[in-house]
């Protein structure tokens, strides 16, 4: 699978934006991830964590996780 990534400005519409992506033939979803989130951040650990349980790296997820959910970002 593919990705695109789109930076938007403060004040864009990505509702209208998710709603034009999804009319274009081939495209079958559109993920809005806002940087600022802690959840986005969140989700990438855990797609980064399938590939680690894989590998047998079980601590590594949980230190991952951990410093996620404990360091706050500078804003």
């Amino acid at each position: 699978m593919k990705s695109l990534k789109i930076h938007l400005d403060e004040n864009a519409s990505f509702e209208k934006l998710t709603e034009l992506l999804l009319q274009i033939k081939g495209i079958k979803s559109v993920e809005i991830i806002d940087d600022e989130n802690t959840e986005s951040d969140l989700k990438k650990a855990f797609t980064k964590s399938k590939e680690q349980l894989k590998k047998g790296e079980y601590e590594s997820i949980v230190n991952d996780i951990f410093d996620i959910l404990i360091t706050k970002k500078a804003k």
